[in-house]
């Protein structure tokens, strides 16, 4: 299997966390892409993947799979260890609500404030930004960190009291609006103790 990511950007890390976790890194093939130089921008890259985004992995059937979730469901069914999708239907549905939120409401709303309210990657690269939408977004975002931190008050972890891909997704999107300067109130004590849980189960794995 080959990965094609980019070193410190939140998706790809979700399936490095989710490969770790997993103890299967090494059965594994990364392959840079330069996103700053466009790499992601290439007829080459579109042909694996035509909305030219990272990370895209390249399975042992040889077929191409982009979106971290989709990556994620395949990885679970290829290493069936440690599972992170849930196992019973209830477990499933579980996940996969509280994943979408965590994506909806802190990982893409963040990404969006990012990319559109602030300089983002730069201006070769940030086209078409819109303030507007940027700022509605960063108001989503302090929403979905009030939001999780109220169910991470009541449980362990995001979603059937277990550690999940709903865990890394939240986990990395709270990484994420550090690194856009999103300010992420330390009254929020449930979402740190929680945050500080994970950190030590990805460390642990790392």
């Amino acid at each position: 299997m080959q990965v094609y990511e980019t070193t410190g950007f939140p998706n790809p890390a979700r399936v490095r966390a989710a490969l770790a976790y997993k103890g299967v890194l090494e059965q594994v093939e990364f392959t840079e892409v330069d996103v700053m130089a466009k790499a992601h921008r290439t007829p080459e890259f579109y042909r694996i993947n035509p909305l030219g985004t990272v990370p895209v992995l390249r399975t042992s059937e040889g077929e191409y799979l982009s979106e971290s979730t989709a990556i994620t469901e395949y990885l679970d069914a290829r290493f069936p260890q440690k599972n992170l999708t849930g196992e019973s239907p209830l477990e499933r549905g579980q996940i996969h609500m509280m994943q979408r939120r965590a994506e909806a409401m802190v990982m893409d709303a963040v990404g969006a404030y990012f990319h559109h309210a602030t300089a983002g990657l730069g201006p070769e690269l940030e086209t078409n930004q819109c303030q507007e939408w940027g700022r509605i977004q960063e108001v989503t975002a302090s929403r979905g960190f009030a939001y999780f931190n109220d169910v991470l008050a009541k449980h362990d972890y995001v979603a059937a009291d277990r550690f999940s891909m709903a865990d890394i997704t939240l986990y990395f999107g709270l990484e994420f609006a550090d690194f856009a300067g999103l300010e992420i109130p330390s009254t929020l004590s449930a979402l740190a103790a929680w945050r500080e849980r994970v950190k030590a189960i990805l460390q642990s794995n790392g």
